[in-house]
């Protein structure tokens, strides 16, 4: 990002890095969890049969979650309160995948800044609903990593060859981000990043927005760490990963998805001890599980217990929940770390992590 889109002051959620420095914030669990648990037939996802717009869409929509703040957004408005009645901070837009690119596989990429514009509605109006003086609520713009990636070959046989350009995806998800603003986003959340030329692609969009504009935003981003070999899909260690994004200056910097809390554990602890940011943790209830009503094995009293590890070692400013997880798991975790101290910023007192 430019030197001078930093220096502009936030246009909304002003309050957040503040917070951040009096106790560990809460950001809400999935949102697909939550869906699955509606059991949605094909007619349901088409908002059938009070809303008959996309009746006569070809193919198959099922699995379109973010179709759904436009044709059940009653079910999404429900679960944003069940997790700020739970004690979340900060919930997600249900716009992991409403970007162009990715509603491309649903005949639907028409549609997307329509839905993001829609969804930061739905979850603006839920903070409004909860926030109190004492406890405002925030809503974050959620910005997924797409199914395309700008940065591996699709083809083991073309190793050059991709199926994404950083332009295509640059463009993508600056329609999205307009959508999200207009809807009254308080910040923008870069999430679940296992390419990071594709957040790079989201993160200029920002600047871009932001200087055009004017206006500026907290930005949160989040990795995803695939495996033991403690690296993002795309190849980068998590030290490589804050590296090459440090100079974007974001609100926290963290991980999600992919793992448990249990294996997440030493990233997060690398990241606590070089990150000038607020570090961010949503780990996943475990490790799938089909047999499980939730898709994954941890309980609530599993994970928060976990979770509250983190927070007792002084490695984390925000926690959550990633595939899995309730707003049972919310609530447990928020209960687990509300005597806990936050981490300290080193961008705000180096001295205390040296």
């Amino acid at each position: 990002m430019q030197s001078n889109g930093l220096s502009q002051p936030y246009t909304r959620g002003q309050k957040l890095p503040e917070l951040l420095k009096q106790r560990i914030l809460i950001l809400d669990g999935a949102m697909g969890t939550m869906i699955q648990q509606y059991k949605l037939t094909e007619a349901d996802y088409r908002g059938l049969p009070g809303n008959t717009r996309f009746a006569d869409h070809p193919g198959d929509i099922k699995g379109n979650n973010e179709l759904l703040v436009l044709t059940q957004p009653q079910i999404i408005s429900k679960i944003h309160e069940q997790y700020l009645d739970a004690g979340a901070d900060i919930i997600e837009t249900n716009t992991f995948g409403a970007t162009s690119v990715a509603q491309e596989d649903y005949k639907m990429a028409g549609l997307a800044r329509e839905m993001n514009e829609v969804s930061a509605k739905l979850a603006r109006a839920a903070c409004e609903k909860y926030s109190t003086p004492d406890k405002p609520r925030f809503a974050a713009g959620a910005i997924g990593p797409t199914p395309k990636t700008a940065s591996i070959s699709p083809d083991v046989n073309d190793p050059g060859a991709r199926n994404v350009t950083f332009d295509a995806l640059r463009a993508s998800y600056r329609e999205q981000i307009e959508g999200l603003f207009a809807g009254g986003v308080d910040l923008f959340l870069v999430e679940t990043i296992f390419d990071t030329l594709n957040a790079k692609a989201a993160l200029f969009a920002l600047d871009e927005f932001f200087e055009e504009t004017g206006e500026r935003l907290p930005v949160m981003i989040s990795g995803t760490v695939t495996d033991a070999s403690g690296r993002i899909l795309s190849g980068q260690t998590v030290e490589a990963f804050w590296n090459s994004l440090r100079h974007i200056k974001p609100l926290t910097f963290g991980l999600n998805c992919a793992l448990g809390a249990a294996l997440m554990r030493p990233y997060i602890a690398e990241l606590a001890r070089i990150c000038d940011a607020a570090v961010s943790c949503y780990p996943n209830a475990g490790l799938p599980n089909p047999m499980s009503d939730t898709g994954f094995d941890e309980t609530p009293e599993i994970t928060s217990s976990l979770v509250d590890g983190f927070a007792k070692d002084g490695l984390v400013n925000l926690v959550g929940g990633c595939c899995g997880t309730t707003p049972d798991h919310i609530r447990a975790i928020a209960n687990a770390v509300a005597k806990r101290k936050p981490r300290v910023f080193y961008r705000e007192n180096a001295e205390a992590l040296s």
